[in-house]
């Protein structure tokens, strides 16, 4: 079972997106745990203090070192972590090889940023692995957190319907998945192409990976020079 606790400043972006769809089966199936921790619970003085001015000056807040810390310490007194991951810009881009790695893991702790991060001293101290949705900036982690933990639990053993789902998504061999079409077989004067009416298994296989390696030449040419043309030729 994969467990993954979160840490954040604002808990409610979390609880809907996790509690349903995938995840939820997940969850329900008991092949995964996904806790969630407000960080305000574990906020120094009477207000539940968990940022700060930085030092040095400059706009924003920094979320404090010692409400982080304090929570991080708990869980690992219960248990041992594979990764304490920490969402930043500054971290490697998330991608179907690092989801796939991330999903054989046991027990994962995703750290939100906030406000203009968090202290460094945390990620010091604490953090194995930060990772970033893209070069861009959000309000906080909470959004990049769910993207990560929907990425790994859908592979896991179980999750889905066909196991055989993940392993034909975009990305999982570095090429975009071909179009996918279904009933009715005409639409607004569009056909579905012959060959998937076929029958034919091995023509189908054929077609969709010429479909994939035209798309992704077109739509991703950065990852279709990744690409063996011994494996994919």
């Amino acid at each position: 079972m994969l467990r993954i606790d979160i840490i954040s400043a604002v808990p409610a972006l979390l609880e809907s997106p996790l509690s349903n769809s995938i995840p939820k089966r997940a969850m329900d199936k008991k092949l995964a745990e996904i806790h969630i921790h407000n960080l305000h619970d574990f906020g120094i003085g009477k207000y539940r203090q968990i940022d700060d001015y930085p030092f040095g000056g400059g706009a924003g807040m920094v979320l404090m070192a010692e409400p982080l810390s304090t929570i991080i310490e708990n869980l690992l007194s219960e248990r041992s972590y594979d990764e304490i991951i920490y969402t930043s810009p500054d971290g490697e881009h998330l991608n179907q090889g690092m989801a796939n790695q991330l999903s054989l893991t046991n027990n994962l702790i995703i750290i939100c940023g906030h406000y203009k991060g968090i202290d460094q001293r945390i990620r010091d101290k604490y953090v194995t692995k930060e990772i970033s949705l893209g070069d861009f900036v959000l309000s906080g982690g909470e959004i990049a957190a769910i993207a990560i933990a929907d990425a790994l639990i859908r592979l896991l053993p179980g999750v889905l319907g066909n196991e055989e789902s993940a392993l034909t998504d975009s990305f999982q061999d570095d090429l975009l998945a071909p179009p996918l079409y279904t009933r009715p077989e005409t639409f607004n004067g569009m056909h579905v192409p012959d060959v998937l009416l076929s029958g034919d298994h091995q023509k189908i296989a054929s077609w969709r990976l010429e479909q994939s390696l035209e798309r992704t030449k077109k739509l991703r040419p950065d990852l279709y020079h990744n690409i063996d043309p011994e494996e994919n030729p």
